[in-house]
Parts: C-alpha cells; structure tokens; sequence
C-alpha cells in the first residue's frame, strides 16, 4: 500500500515571531515580495518595518488586488520577476496566502496568517477564483511552504470570531481522518502539482498523519474554552498557544495527510443555501461534522461531546446558526445532491453514500442541534 504524508519545510509559532520574519526572507536572498490586503499591512506594519531594518531586506510591494484570480497571479509572476524577488511572503487571510501560493508554485514561499481561522497555510493547495470572486478551480504544488511563521501576538488581537471558527474547521479532523483511513480512501498528500490535475497518486494516509488528526481533537476539547477566552481578552496563554497550532499545524497535516470525507463535502453543499453566505468556513465545517457524526451513526456519547464543545464556545450546531431558518425538502436535497457529487470527498466515508442518506443526516442533525442548544 502507498502512503503519503506532507508537511512545510519549517513552522514556527511565537509571541512578535514577525519581528523575524527578515532572518527567512534572508535564507533566499534580499528582498521578498509581499502579498497581503492593505489593512493587513497596516496592523503589522511596525513589524514590518523593524525587521527590514534589522535583517537589511526589502519588501516589494504588491499592490494586491484581495482577489485569488489567475489574471492577479500573472501579473504578480511578473512583478516578482521584474524586481528579482527571492521569496514570496503571504501575509495575512485566505485570499492572500492562496494567491502567494499560486505565485511561488511551491518554491520560495513564507506564509504569516494575521488569524488562526482556516488550516490552509501549512498546505500545497490553494483556490483560484475568477476576478469577481466566484470559484474556478483548485490548485496544487509540488510543495509545502518553505516557512509558516505564526505571531501569536497578531493572532490574539484579531477577533475572536476568527479563531472560534478555526476551532470548528479543525472540529472536523480527526473524525475525516477517521473515515478516510477506515475506508482506505487516497488522501491529498498524494495529489500531483498543476491546475485542474485529477490524476491522484493513490496515496493513503499515514499512522503519523491519524495520530495527528487524533491530538488535534483532543487539544480542541482540552484548550478550546480557555483559548477563546483569552482571545477575548487579547492576550497570549498557553491555551490560545496550543490553540492556535492545532488550527493551523495540527488541523492542516491532518486534512492533507489524512483526508477529508462527509464534513468539508456537506459543507461544500450548504453553500448553495443563500443564508450562509455570511458565515465563514470554519462554522459551516462545525454543523457539517455534526451532520458526518449523524450519516454514520456515530455513539451518542461522541456526539454529545462534540455539541457539548460546540455550544461552550459559540459554534452552529444546527442550520439557523449558519442563517438557514426554514429549509425546503427540496432545498435539503439540493444541498445533499451537490455534497455528493462523484468528486467530493464524501465518497472517503466507508459506506455506500446516497443522495438521501445525506439529506437526512442534514435534517437530523438539525433537529439535534436545535433540541441540545435549547435544553
């Protein structure tokens, strides 16, 4: 059997870690260029220019357009070129740290997430979108990043609503894992490097990769509470530390080495539900993990901890906490038609699936949501 298992070159978390970022850029050359949203700029900015001044590198701006388009990716390409960038450096939320993804092509890249929302920056995939921001494709390189580095003192003093929603996007790990590995389902980490390659390399997911998924539940149930509070409050503990790895290290090795399955596919699906626009990704994943633990029919004790934790920190566990207050049997069954779709990654569940059994796994956990929230 063929297993796969990725990771990034270097990670590295700490209190004002970006007052360092001069010492990576310096591992490539002189000068990076620097893909971030001008607020993000702004909120680091002394950073920013403390560590210039203290490596002696230059940043090359890049006047990024917020939007992860082939046409905004070409036209970075060129700039990095024309100036002799040596690196990329992708500096903030998911758009940006996708668009330094796609410019890199796996080579020369430093990733600094401003907020712990998503596992995306430890990983060799991104998502391109069209320039008005509708979704196009994915891509994947031959890659990790060379280097993620984490201010946890940046990551504390964005909003809290960030971090709680990579607390549900990580919610969603060990039990994908769990499914993938049951069904002996390939993983990401085998995926071949290109745009819109469908060629998988029959990889399946490593011992390392489950033990990984498993030790970021745990961290969740253990740290979750104490992490949100002290984000709340703006400061670093060693709760919001281990936090802020598990969303980002131990939730990204997880998904990508281990697999996804029901929950990121019933997520994929609600978002044709008007209603949940407003929502992030992260709190859409937490009510579709909970939907997984239904479809499988998982012990109640399971599911009684993860709505447990759910409701102890503020994330959806039913369908008006993601803006879906009524819901048509029709509009159920869309939803289910689109999450099991021959690509998605549901068909990793070790279980026949059926449009139907989704569907009713959605009302379900729905129903259970609502009954627990209000006890």
């Amino acid at each position: 059997m063929r297993k796969a298992f990725i990771c990034p070159s270097k990670y590295v978390q700490g209190e004002d870690e970006l007052l360092n970022l001069g010492y990576f850029v310096k591992e490539f050359g002189k000068s990076a260029l620097l893909i971030a949203h001008p607020d993000d700029v702004a909120r680091v900015k002394s950073k920013l220019d403390s560590t210039v001044e203290k490596f002696q590198i230059t940043f090359v701006e890049s006047g990024f357009c917020g939007e992860c388009s082939r046409q905004e990716v070409e036209r970075l390409q060129k700039l990095a070129k024309e100036k002799g960038c040596a690196c990329t450096i992708g500096l903030g939320g998911g758009k940006a740290i996708d668009t330094a993804k796609c410019v890199a092509m796996g080579d020369n890249l430093i990733i600094c997430p401003t907020i712990a929302s998503t596992d995306a920056p430890t990983s060799h995939s991104a998502v391109l979108y069209t320039p008005e921001g509708a979704f196009e494709d994915y891509a994947y390189f031959r890659q990790n990043p060379s280097v993620v580095l984490i201010d946890t003192t940046v990551i504390s003093n964005a909003p809290t609503r960030f971090l709680v929603s990579g607390m549900g996007d990580a919610l969603s790990t060990y039990f994908e894992a769990r499914a993938t590995s049951r069904s002996y389902s390939n993983v990401n980490a085998g995926l071949p490097c290109g745009y819109r390659e469908k060629v998988c390399g029959e990889a399946k997911g490593t011992n390392t990769a489950m033990a990984l998924a498993t030790l970021c539940y745990q961290t969740l149930i253990k740290d979750g509470l104490k992490a949100k509070i002290s984000s709340n409050s703006n400061v670093v503990t060693a709760a919001l530390e281990n936090i802020i790895e598990t969303n980002i290290l131990l939730s990204g090795l997880g998904f990508e080495s281990g697999g996804l399955s029901a929950a990121h596919a019933i997520h994929n699906g609600l978002t044709m539900l008007e209603g949940t626009h407003k929502y992030f990704h992260g709190e859409k994943v937490a009510f579709g993990t909970i939907a997984q633990l239904i479809l499988e029919n998982a012990p109640t004790e399971e599911v009684n901890e993860v709505l447990d934790f759910c409701v102890s920190i503020g994330l959806p566990v039913c369908l008006s906490d993601i803006g879906v207050d009524t819901i048509t049997k029709e509009e159920v069954m869309q939803v289910a038609k689109k999450a099991c779709i021959p690509e998605e990654s549901i068909h990793s569940m070790p279980f026949p699936i059926t449009i139907e059994a989704v569907a009713a796994a959605i009302i379900t956990a729905d129903a259970i949501g609502k009954a627990y929230k209000n006890r």
